[in-house]
């Protein structure tokens, strides 16, 4: 039985030599297949290539990269030749990258092309351990520091022509108990920490998955997540222990298209994007005209209340039945070619999805699985299954997999083998979330159902406590604005130690163009479409049904629209797509203090 990721890799090729193992998108436009006696070679070149450059156990090497099949190709050779993987996104300033190329002590680098390498020149003087940059696409410099992937193969090649069966012996030699990957977490609230996880930890998780059943060997599965974060990282593990093929193209803008093009049967996600995919469903059914909007409203309830029935394990009957087929033929048949024809299940994580947008989709007769689970847990931890589901919940803990609710405050605690061995060189810091008894301590409010199901309210850190001594659950709030209005991209919450909870909300800017259009504001640049009365009048419909809802302690009572989405590049979001709060607010800072300063003003009159 497989220890390691490198037997599983290696069982793999050998039960199933000839079967497709990934799919890449072509100059052409078209795909291209490769079989798992393919893969295995590629590996076998790049991993005695790194074995000709002196990698030695356990030595760091990174890969900065989106998301492709080089990528794959390059952490399996780096697991492969005994080494671990630290995993950058290749959003990273050279500042970013420096740091956790140091923290890591990193020896080699995989950077994708010419603009992720001159990170690493631009940070050189201060990596003085790293002695090799292996560049996928870009181009080998002079003095021999940047070899092209090309190169390390035919070095590979070398090398194992006179070290004869050495790949598969070192491979074999490396032991559950070694490191295998270092994945920095995002630093929202502070310097990013390494996370190690071990070998057993991928070996546990590919295990874990497979005895669910949840993804099979005839699968499709779509892969464009980032595979600098554990939730990418884990669906290679589980690919190799449950044998389903893989098309892999990270390019976001593709996505749609790419659904329609592979017809996959599983996707992951996180919830971003199924919010986004909400708001165009909706804005496009009120865009083809009255009778077409009353017909999805129609086939939409009717999806409601054949999801209720299902989610109390019950099937339609009688007209209802009727009125649903009809329904899917009008309405969710169409949603379904789209999303490629062949989709058994999405799967969301990373981030708290939307209880509204998730029974929205299965309305709409698609199944997204909510799973939870951190990077120091190996991604997943949690997860709901295609017979056993419950919206709101993050599902029920993998096997192997224990979970508890601290009685004191209701933090969430985890204990399986996919928990890391610590954080890298920081003994204290993994004391203070690893308790001796082996238990997480993941920083998430949630409790447990009496079927087993977790629900999490919020991050421990990320609870709002109004100068009142109210708590709010700031995500909460956030997912259920933008599930009310498909107008609104994203929504950050605010109010620690204020009197009241106030937001800044940024648009959907495709959206709100498309309704311009057909109300006369079409001509309107930008900027002053995002700032229109009538715009506002549509943020401000939806905050009220949103407080309609609420305690009046967690009413937003302010908020504002600001100019421009929150994104990566701009350091609000993290790679995942999660808010930075700190950074939001401290870039906001003069408009949240407005809020404030104005409702004293208006008090004092």
């Amino acid at each position: 039985m497989a220890e390691t990721v490198p037997e599983l890799f290696l069982a793999r090729i050998a039960t199933s030599p000839n079967a497709e193992a990934f799919r890449v998108p072509t100059a052409a436009g078209g795909w291209e297949s490769l079989s798992w006696h393919d893969v295995g070679e590629r590996v076998r070149a790049l991993a005695c290539g790194l074995h000709a450059l002196g990698v030695a156990a356990e030595q760091r090497c990174a890969i900065l990269s989106g998301t492709r099949l080089e990528w794959i190709l390059a952490d399996l050779a780096i697991l492969c030749a005994g080494g671990a993987t630290t995993t950058i996104y290749p959003s990273n300033t050279p500042d970013e990258c420096a740091f956790i190329l140091s923290d890591s002590e990193t020896v080699c680098v995989f950077a994708e092309n010419d603009a992720q390498v001159a990170k690493l020149v631009a940070a050189r003087d201060r990596l003085r351990g790293l002695k090799h940059v292996v560049t996928l696409d870009g181009r080998a410099s002079p003095d021999g520091w940047v070899m092209t992937l090309h190169d390390l193969a035919e070095r590979g090649r070398t090398w194992d022509g006179a070290h004869p069966d050495e790949f598969e012996r070192r491979a074999r030699a490396v032991r559950k108990s070694s490191l295998a990957t270092l994945v920095y977490t995002s630093g929202t609230t502070g310097t990013p920490k390494g996370v190690e996880l071990i070998h057993d930890c991928w070996v546990y998780e590919a295990e874990a998955i497979a005895a669910l059943k949840l993804l099979r060997p005839d699968d499709l599965h779509y892969l464009w997540l980032p595979l600098a974060h554990v939730f990418g990282k884990v669906l290679l593990a589980a690919q190799l222990e449950v044998g389903f093929p893989t098309a892999v193209d990270g390019r976001i803008d593709k996505l749609v298209d790419n659904l329609g093009a592979l017809h996959p049967t599983f996707v992951c996600a996180v919830p971003r994007i199924f919010e986004k995919l909400h708001n165009k469903i909706v804005t496009g059914a009120q865009e083809g005209g009255a009778l077409r909007a009353r017909i999805f409203q129609w086939a939409l309830g009717i999806g409601r209340r054949a999801s209720k029935l299902a989610q109390e394990g019950k099937s339609s009957k009688g007209l209802l039945a009727l009125q649903h087929a009809l329904a899917r033929r009008l309405v969710f048949d169409k949603l379904a070619a789209r999303l490629g024809g062949r989709l058994r299940l999405f799967i969301s994580g990373s981030a708290p999805l939307s209880r509204d947008i998730a029974e929205f989709f299965h309305a709409a007769g698609v199944l997204i699985c909510e799973g939870y689970g951190l990077t120091e847990s190996s991604a997943a931890s949690v997860v709901n299954r295609p017979d056993r589901y419950r919206f709101g919940s993050v599902g029920l803990p993998l096997p192997g997999t224990e979970l508890k609710c601290a009685q004191a405050d209701g933090e969430i605690l985890i204990r399986s083998r996919g928990i890391m061995r610590g954080y890298h060189r920081q003994p204290q810091a993994t004391r203070e979330v690893l308790d001796s008894e082996g238990w997480l301590h993941t920083g998430d409010i949630g409790h447990l159902d009496a079927d087993g199901f977790l629900f999490i309210t919020d991050r421990k850190k990320d609870l709002i406590k109004t100068s009142g001594g109210k708590y709010v659950a700031p995500q909460e709030l956030e997912n259920k604005l933008k599930a009310l209005s498909p107008y609104v991209s994203q929504v950050l919450v605010h109010g620690n130690s204020r009197n009241f909870v106030s937001a800044l909300v940024t648009l959907d800017l495709e959206a709100v163009k498309n309704w311009a259009g057909e109300h006369g504001l079409g001509a309107l640049p930008d900027s002053e479409l995002v700032a229109h009365p009538d715009v506002r009048t549509l943020v401000e419909r939806a905050v009220g049904d949103l407080n309609a809802g609420l305690p009046s302690y967690a009413t937003l009572k302010k908020f504002a629209i600001v100019p421009g989405d929150f994104t990566v590049e701009a350091g609000e979001l993290t790679a995942s797509l999660k808010p930075k709060r700190k950074v939001i607010e401290a870039k906001y800072k003069d408009t949240l203090d407005g809020f404030y300063r104005e409702a004293r003003a208006s008090t004092a009159a």
